[in-house]
């Protein structure tokens, strides 16, 4: 679904407007090998998949990995709407998901929905 070069965390957010991607302290959830604990990114690895966009094996809803205890905390600190991501790139490709977040420089929240 999204190509390598996407800065698309497995989870839906967007590493392209997040500071440390873009001043080369990171190099994106996918290549971050310093990401390893992360369940979710560990499971699209596991089953050849870029992000939870991809999966159809249950609803988002029902997924523990997706919807961890460690996934609830990100959210609330965070402010993100992971779900919103996934959601959205499912409605339009990952390619434009990527270019509306670019433009509204969002990385946590779908910019439309």
């Amino acid at each position: 679904m999204n190509t390598p070069d996407l800065p698309i965390a497995a989870c839906g957010l967007y590493c392209g407007t997040c500071r440390g991607y873009r001043k080369g302290k990171c190099p994106g959830c996918a290549a971050n090998e310093k990401a390893a604990w992360c369940a979710v990114r560990n499971c699209c690895r596991e089953h050849g998949r870029k992000s939870c966009a991809e999966c159809t094996d249950m609803p988002l809803e029902n997924c523990r990995k997706f919807n961890s205890f460690i996934g609830k905390i990100f959210g609330l600190v965070f402010r993100s709407d992971r779900k919103g991501c996934i959601l959205r790139i499912r409605d339009i490709g990952p390619e434009k998901f990527a270019e509306e977040m670019q433009k509204a420089g969002c990385y946590n929240r779908p910019a439309k929905r």
